[in-house]
């Protein structure tokens, strides 16, 4: 028995409702590169800061992370790269050392790379992967270190 409608208005509410949900459920969030990865050699090196090591990057350093590797002086000193490398890569990979990180990047400028693609492609992107850009900025940064790629 309808009460004056009220009982099909409470249908429709409901079947809206769950075809909402069952929408809201198949929408798939993009989540983020979970790791940066640096290919030297035969060794793969997995790389995210974590929270802890962004603290104590910053601590080191006096400074805030994002303003030390991107400010306007150009790229950052060889030192502060590779010890934001191996920040990146201790928690991911057993017993890496500062001195394999070094011994690494020699390995690296050996097979081509060089301070500048060191930069573009793996300190940028361990910022990326670790939470410093939005979707919409790596997606934009990602363009924009394309572009210098084709310059090199």
């Amino acid at each position: 028995m309808a009460i004056y409608g009220f009982d099909d208005e409470m249908e429709q509410e409901q079947a809206q409702a769950q075809a909402t949900e069952r929408k809201a459920a198949v929408e798939v969030i993009p989540k983020r590169q979970p790791f940066a990865f640096w290919q030297v050699g035969s060794t793969t090196y997995r790389l995210k800061l974590t929270t802890a090591q962004v603290c104590r990057l910053e601590d080191k350093y006096r400074t805030n992370l994002l303003t030390l590797l991107t400010g306007a002086n150009g790229i950052p000193p060889l030192s502060v790269m590779l010890t934001v490398v191996l920040a990146a890569a201790t928690p991911w990979n057993h017993g890496v050392k500062f001195t394999s990180i070094q011994e690494a990047f020699d390995r690296y400028t050996e097979d081509g790379g060089t301070q500048l693609t060191l930069f573009t492609d793996v300190v940028m992107q361990i910022l990326t992967v670790s939470g410093f850009f939005t979707e919409d900025q790596a997606e934009n940064m990602s363009q924009k270190l394309n572009e210098v790629r084709e310059v090199l």
